[in-house]
């Protein structure tokens, strides 16, 4: 039986865990998603890892990969995994870098999040430039041109846009991930309150997509000097992307595992892993 690999995508709000083979290429084979909760200890976090794997059936783990986003929470995390799995983590990109450039004005100010989603994105999907959208707590656009990290765009999350209207308005109530992904894709006009949020936030942040693809793809073929002989390939990850881009017009690559996709591909070209 070959060794585990578990792969941690941390959140602001949530952490993605990814169980794989340490074999190279191997996909992932199962992923779980815990609630980020910044006053863990060692103690319950790695419990909760112990009892999740084990239910998973991920013995035997050799090696643990991670993103974070979240400072305080990559100390507890390693002690944990060293504690309760029995190796300790290695962070992206200051442990396990990223071998493309960055052409940020400050490149220590990426989120690793971003870099990950951008570099996954070329390895798994190739084309000549890509747009990265990831719907997380922030709703972000990442531009990469050949295997250039250019920058990208931070706009509002849409849950986190649900839980504001609703904790600053008295009638609006909060719309869950569940409404969004069953709501009818016909654009229309509410004809409820509930109706009426829901649409806004698909359709508005479909439009915004929209929107932002068309200005960045004008963008990225300015950056490469009208080189580019097709449009940038667009890929979209995170929570909310299948229900906000089933209702966009742009065509788009949905790869939900694209992040834990990122940490194995890394695993596996790591010559320390192999």
């Amino acid at each position: 039986m070959s060794s585990k690999v578990i792969l941690f995508d941390v959140g602001n709000t949530g952490m993605k865990i990814g169980i794989a083979s340490t074999d190279s290429g191997a996909p992932i084979a199962a992923s779980y998603m815990l609630p980020t909760d910044p006053v863990a200890t060692v103690d319950s976090l790695g419990l909760l890892l112990d009892a999740s794997l084990r239910h998973a059936g991920a013995n035997n783990v050799s090696a643990c990969v991670a993103s974070s986003v979240v400072p305080s929470m990559d100390p507890v995390l390693d002690e944990a995994c060293a504690k309760y799995l029995g190796c300790s983590v290695r962070f992206v990109p200051d442990d396990l870098p990223f071998p493309m450039e960055n052409r940020y004005e400050r490149p220590a100010e990426v989120g690793a999040d971003r870099l990950l989603a951008a570099y996954a994105a070329v390895e798994l999907h190739p084309a000549q430039a890509h747009i990265v959208i990831d719907f997380g707590t922030a709703t972000t656009f990442d531009c990469v041109l050949g295997r250039a990290y250019l920058g990208g765009l931070i706009c509002p999350g849409v849950l986190s846009s649900t839980r504001s209207l609703a904790g600053q308005t008295a009638k609006l109530p909060q719309i869950r991930l569940q409404i969004l992904e069953e709501a009818d894709p016909t654009p229309s006009i509410g004809r409820s309150t509930s109706q009426s949020l829901t649409h806004g936030l698909l359709f508005g942040f479909a439009s915004m997509l929209d929107g932002v693809v068309e200005r960045l793809s004008a963008i990225l073929n300015e950056e490469a000097r009208g080189a580019m002989t097709e449009p940038p390939l667009v890929v979209a990850t995170g929570g909310v992307a299948r229900a906000v881009c089933r209702v966009a017009r742009t065509p788009i690559v949905l790869d939900q595992d694209l992040l834990l996709a990122g940490l194995k591909k890394l695993h596996d070209q790591a010559p320390d892993f192999t």
